[in-house]
C-alpha cells in the first residue's frame, strides 16, 4: 500500500499531527516509502546478487526513497537506498538489476565503511534526513509509507560522505559484472544505465542527478562495461522468469501514486486494457477521486486474478481511504492470509480493523496481528504505533506504553521513548520480558540524551 494520509511531524523532538491529501503527500514529501509489492520486487532482483557476493541476503536492508532524482547509495553498513526517480527512469528490469549489482559491489568491498562509521547505528529516517540536509523530518503512519520531508539547505559534508572515489567505482563495476556473470544475468542493463547518466554529464553540477555527483562516471568505466558486454557469455541471457512482469507492475504502481493523475491516464489510456494499465488507472482514479471508476478497474483485475495479494491490498486501501472502513477488512484479510510472512500486510489489516469503531473482536485480532508484525519486523514504526493504540483500547496500559516507547526510540524521539518506557516499567510486572525491555529503552534513551548534551 503506497500512500499516506496521516503524518507525524518530528521537529526538534516535538511531535505534532497534520493531515495531507494523498496526492500532495505522494508527490511533495521526500522520504521512505514502505510498500510490500515493490520491496519484494527489489528483493527478488537483489537476493541472487547478495548471495553470490557473500552477503547475508536476509541481513541487507533495502529502503525506497520517495525522491524524483536518480540516485542509489549504501549507508550505515549493509543498507541500500534506492530513489523512486531511479526506479521510474529504468525501462526494464535488467537496468535496475545492473544498478543493484554495482551497489552490491560497494557493499561487498566495504567502500565508505570508515567514513560512514558514525552512521552505522543511525535510523533509516535519520540517514534520509541527513541526505536531504534536513532540520526536520516527517514520518508517515498508515502502514504504507514512512516519509521524511527535508527543510531547505544542502549539506556539503554529506556529498563527500556518500561520494565514492573513481577507484571504488571501478572496483564496484568489476565486482558487479562478476556477480551478474555468476548469476547468468546480462550486464547490458548496467551499460544502458551508464548511457542514461552520460546524457547528464554536460549539465551544470547543480542540475545533475545525485547519482552522477556521488558516483563519478568516467569513459574508462563505460568502456570497461561496454567491453564486458561485448565478450561475456551472459550478455544475451534473458531476464529471470517473472522479472519483466514484476518490473511493469512496479512502474505502473509508482506512476499511479507519484505522477499527476492526468499524466497517468495519458501513459495508460482507457484503450489500453493490459493488466498494468488497469493497475495504474485504478490508483490514479482513486486519487482524483473517482471511486466508481477506480473500483471498476480493481474488480476487473480481481476477476482475472482473484488471489493476487497486492490487488487485494490495493482494493482494501481504496475502500479504507474512501470511508468504507468495514468493507476494507475483507480484502486486507485475504491479502494477509495469502502472504502470511509479510508484516506490512498485517499492519494494514490491523489498522483497518482498529478503525471499525466499537468492535472488541476486531481490536483483539488487531493486537494479535500487530504483535506478529513487530516480531517479524521490529523496525516498523507504524506497527508499534498501531499496537500502542490497540493495547490501550484493550486496557493493557503497560503494553501500550512499551509499544509507544519502541516507536519513539525508532524515530529518535529520546524524550518520549524515556517517558513511555518509564511508564511501562512502572506498570508491567517487575522482571517480566516487557519490564526488562522497557528498562533497556529507558536506560538507552537516557544514555543517548546525556551523550548528546
Amino acid at each position: 500500500m503506497l500512500n499516506a494520509i496521516l503524518y507525524r511531524v518530528l521537529i526538534l523532538g516535538l511531535i505534532a499531527t497534520v493531515t495531507f491529501s494523498p496526492p500532495a503527500a505522494a508527490q511533495d514529501a521526500p522520504g521512505l516509502i514502505r510498500d510490500a509489492e515493490i520491496e519484494n520486487t527489489i528483493r527478488a532482483y537483489a537476493t541472487p546478487l547478495f548471495r553470490i557476493a557473500g552477503l547475508d541476503a536476509d541481513f541487507v536492508q533495502i529502503y525506497l526513497v520517495n525522491d524524483p532524482q536518480i540516485n542509489a547509495f549504501v549507508a550505515g553498513g549493509q543498507r541500500l537506498f534506492i530513489n523512486t526517480g531511479l526506479l521510474l527512469k529504468s525501462q526494464r528490469a535488467n537496468q535496475l538489476v545492473g544498478v543493484i549489482a554495482h551497489e552490491t559491489g560497494h557493499m561487498a568491498g566495504g567502500h565508505l565503511a570508515r567514513s560512514q562509521e558514525a552512521l552505522d547505528n543511525a535510523t533509516a529516517e535519520s540517514i534520509i534526513a541527513f541526505v536531504l540536509g534536513a532540520a526536520a523530518s516527517v514520518l508517515a503512519r498508515d502502514g504504507s509509507v514512512a516519509a521524511g520531508a527535508a527543510a531547505a539547505g544542502q549539506s556539503m559534508g554529506l556529498r563527500s560522505l556518500f561520494a565514492y572515489s573513481i577507484g571504488q567505482e571501478e572496483r564496484a563495476d568489476q565486482a558487479g559484472v562478476g556477480f551478474l556473470d555468476r548469476t547468468n544475468q546480462s550486464a547490458r542493463g548496467m551499460l544502458e544505465f551508464f548511457q542514461i547518466l552520460e546524457k547528464e554529464e554536460y549539465l551544470l553540477p547543480a542540475n545533475q542527478d545525485p547519482y552522477l555527483r556521488t558516483h563519478p562516471l568516467t569513459s574508462t568505466r563505460v568502456d570497461f562495461v561496454r567491453d564486458h558486454v561485448a565478450h561475456a557469455k551472459s550478455s544475451d541471457a534473458p531476464d529471470p522468469a517473472g522479472f519483466d512482469e514484476m518490473h511493469k507492475r512496479m512502474l505502473a504502481k509508482l506512476r499511479g501514486f507519484l505522477l499527476p493523475p492526468g499524466q497517468v491516464t495519458q501513459l495508460y489510456p482507457e484503450s489500453d486494457t493490459s493488466l498494468y494499465a488497469r493497475y495504474a488507472r485504478a490508483i490514479a482514479y482513486h486519487r482524483v477521486p473517482m471511486h466508481e471508476k477506480s473500483m471498476a478497474e480493481m474488480d476487473s483485475l480481481l476477476k482475472e486474478r482473484p488471489d493476487d495479494p497486492y490487488f487485494l491490498e490495493l482494493k482494501g486501501q481504496i475502500l479504507f481511504e474512501s470511508g468504507h472502513v468495514r468493507d476494507s477488512v475483507a480484502p486486507y484479510k485475504k491479502a494477509a492470509a495469502l502472504l502470511p510472512k509479510e508484516p506490512l500486510l498485517k499492519v494494514e489489516l490491523a489498522t483497518s480493523e482498529l478503525e471499525v469503531e466499537g468492535d472488541k473482536a476486531l481490536n483483539a485480532d488487531a493486537i494479535t496481528l500487530l504483535r506478529e508484525a513487530v516480531r517479524m519486523d521490529s523496525t516498523n514504526t507504524d506497527g508499534w504505533h498501531e499496537l500502542g493504540i490497540a493495547e490501550g483500547r484493550a486496557g493493557n496500559i503497560g503494553n501500550a506504553a512499551l509499544a509507544l516507547a519502541e516507536e519513539a526510540q525508532l524515530i529518535g524521539d529520546r524524550k518520549t521513548a524515556a517517558m513511555q518506557a518509564t511508564r511501562a516499567s512502572q506498570i508491567l510486572p517487575r522482571g517480566s520480558p516487557g519490564w526488562l525491555r522497557a528498562d533497556d529503552i529507558r536506560r538507552q534513551s537516557k544514555a543517548d540524551r546525556d551523550g548528546n548534551g
